[in-house]
């Protein structure tokens, strides 16, 4: 039993008591720094403000990468030409030649077609000189052409291995320049002649980027505008050159698959309108063999030459219409 004077000391004890409870269930989590709610809270908190730090760098990052692909285009646009110079053609085309000597087998070139068509036919000095003129101008022309499209053809199969060699050079240590002085000797032409001139462009103190923007100016393939701007990407923003261009590697193979899937889709047209165009030729040269007299009124009269003239012309036109048709641009 508890005397009468220990109950005043009794419910002080118990008010006591529950004041304290009181204050502990109010200020728990401020008072427990273990709480689960409190570590929860501050985790998020920490995890929102690191997302808000990576999203500022990657923007950051983002406006120098398109600021940075700006200036490489506005670059490329100020240095691409709509139409290169017969040096420069000459150069693409592998050839040492130089104006001069472009000139002469020009000349050459409508000399032997104007004494050819001199000895053997009788139309006229006129159509002999314009014929001839045409034949010195286009001759030395399409030659050059032909060889500039099949050395761009060369380069475009063999790029993809060369950014190979670069990417495994770059994965093992090796300097991005070393890695282009080992195309430079190890690929195959026309890759090792063109990377042999970027490497002497930068031993003689070109920066690797200005030197490798001079590659599409020999090429001018969306093969090589694409390795410019990653090397010039990447020396400007930083990041894994090794990733960089083995992406690019992956996307030149994908893009040969796909060239040669369009011509093998389109094989079959380019047979049909190869046929369609060589019928005619066909058939007037077996009738010049056969009975040479039937053709005679089509060369030796005027109307049968004006005829023949439109024959020509829309055959002609008909030749590119169908060679549009079936050539596609990728």
């Amino acid at each position: 039993m508890v005397s009468s004077d220990m109950i005043p000391i009794v419910i002080a004890l118990l008010g006591g008591v529950c004041a304290l409870c009181l204050f502990v269930a109010l200020f728990y989590s401020r008072l427990d720094k273990n709480y689960e709610g409190q570590k929860r809270l501050a985790a998020i908190g920490a995890a929102s403000a690191s997302k808000g730090r990576s999203s500022r760098v990657e923007d950051t990052r983002r406006r120098d990468v398109e600021k940075a692909l700006r200036e490489i285009e506005e670059k490329q646009k100020s240095t691409k030409r709509s139409r290169p110079s017969l040096h420069v053609r000459m150069r693409q085309a592998g050839l040492s030649w130089s104006t001069r000597t472009y000139y002469i087998c020009s000349a050459l070139v409508a000399g032997g077609v104007f004494s050819v068509l001199l000895s053997n036919m009788d139309i006229g000095l006129l159509p002999k000189l314009g014929f001839s003129a045409a034949c010195g101008l286009l001759g030395p022309h399409m030659y050059v052409s032909i060889l500039r499209g099949r050395r761009f053809k060369r380069f475009a199969k063999e790029f993809p291995n060369a950014i190979d060699v670069i990417v495994r050079g770059v994965k093992s240590g090796l300097p991005a320049v070393d890695c282009l002085r080992i195309v430079s000797v190890e690929a195959q032409e026309p890759v090792r002649e063109e990377f042999r001139k970027v490497v002497e462009d930068q031993s003689l103190g070109l920066p690797i980027e200005q030197a490798v923007q001079q590659l599409p100016e020999c090429i001018p393939l969306a093969e090589a505008r694409f390795f410019a701007i990653v090397i010039a990407l990447q020396s400007r923003t930083g990041g894994s050159l090794s990733e960089a261009l083995g992406g690019l590697s992956k996307v030149l193979r994908e893009r040969q698959k796909l060239q040669a899937k369009i011509r093998s889709m389109s094989a079959e047209a380019k047979t049909s309108a190869g046929i369609i165009g060589a019928l005619p030729v066909v058939v007037l040269l077996v009738l010049q063999i056969s009975s040479a007299k039937y053709l005679e009124p089509l060369f030796f009269t005027f109307a049968g030459k004006v005829i023949l003239a439109g024959c020509v012309v829309w055959m002609l036109t008909g030749v590119l219409v169908m060679w549009k048709m079936v050539r596609f641009d990728f």
